[in-house]
């Protein structure tokens, strides 16, 4: 709810009243202060001043209010309506247990593929508040983490759950593309993404992902690939039967080709993040990429209060009209 006046310039002759008061004060007829005979005489000099006291207050009251009113008062709401910039993206996030694999960083630490894919997923989400934007995770299989949705808080208290080992171990690229293609499929949006983030080769599901690319391309889905983790040896964690951590050095080569394809069927681009900074730039690219301009409408509902300040103003007046001729009433 906000205040406002349509018209406060007309404020300015407000500052006639205390004038007009002080003007009064010095123009009062001079007296001459004497130590009364008798104590009613007191007592009525004490009555008359502040019956006058309160004749004034009650005038000035009222020029005060219809002042106010003549300025303009308004009282209502303000809302900006914003719409939503006609983008809607698919966060296709492989958690096969290949993305245990600390070869990234946060903060100078060692980091697993998947914490640094979360935070740096929550982070294009948290800059795309006007985009539709949903999360299909996947391994053997694709699973839905969010559906598409403007609800960004819903939206990343999911992705904050997103955890290794959901569905059975793999990669089923072809599967997740299916999936993120079906959840755009039969939307009228000015532009449709699908973001898939691998480490891996498509081994799992029945599904050819260069076949998925072509179907999701062929209704107007562009398509970008992110190739996360370093080719080669990598420190990967393991639990001794005590608990304890320990690492060992895995092989895991990443092939591209997959990936470039599918960007290229896609009409969109291959990206490869062998780091955290890498990542991160990554994703402001295709922040850049995907870029619309978005239409603010400034709703204003205000109501005029100037027919409440006049009745305060002509009420007031009307009080010291009625008092005067009545109980205030000086008889000579």
């Amino acid at each position: 709810m906000e205040f406002r006046f349509g018209h406060p310039w007309l404020l300015l002759l407000l500052l006639i009243l205390p004038a007009l008061w002080v003007w009064q004060q010095l123009a009062a007829p001079a007296a001459v202060k004497y130590a009364p005979a008798r104590f009613f005489e007191y007592g009525l000099k004490l009555r008359r001043s502040l019956v006058a006291l309160a004749q004034k207050l009650l005038i000035y009251g009222a020029a005060a209010c219809l002042l106010l009113g003549l300025a303009k008062p308004q009282s209502g709401v303000v809302s900006a309506e914003v719409r939503a910039s006609g983008i809607d993206i698919m966060i296709l996030l492989d958690v096969s247990r290949s993305m245990l694999a600390e070869d990234y960083s946060i903060g100078g630490e060692r980091a697993s593929r998947i914490e640094v894919v979360k935070q740096v997923t929550e982070k294009f989400i948290q800059n795309r508040s006007n985009d539709r934007i949903g999360i299909i995770a996947f391994a053997g299989r694709p699973f839905l983490v969010s559906p598409l949705t403007l609800d960004h808080t819903w939206l990343l208290a999911n992705l904050s759950r997103l955890q290794i080992g959901l569905t059975e171990d793999g990669t089923a690229i072809g599967s997740a593309l299916v999936s993120a293609a079906n959840r755009l499929r039969d939307l009228k949006a000015k532009s449709r993404v699908i973001i898939l983030l691998t480490d891996g080769d498509n081994n799992a599901g029945k599904v050819p992902p260069f076949t998925a690319a072509e179907a999701a391309a062929g209704i107007g889905i562009r398509i970008y690939t992110i190739g996360a983790g370093t080719n080669g040896l990598v420190p990967f964690p393991e639990t001794d039967r005590f608990g304890n951590k320990f690492y060992t050095e895995e092989y895991m080569p990443f092939q591209e080709d997959t990936c470039r394809q599918i960007a290229k069927i896609g009409h969109g681009e291959f990206f490869r993040a062998i780091d955290t900074r890498s990542m991160q730039e990554i994703f402001a690219s295709i922040d850049r990429l995907e870029k619309t301009e978005t239409s603010v409408q400034k709703v204003e509902n205000y109501e005029d209060l100037f027919p409440w300040f006049v009745s305060v103003g002509l009420s007031l007046i009307g009080i010291s009209t009625v008092l005067g001729e009545t109980i205030w009433r000086r008889i000579p």
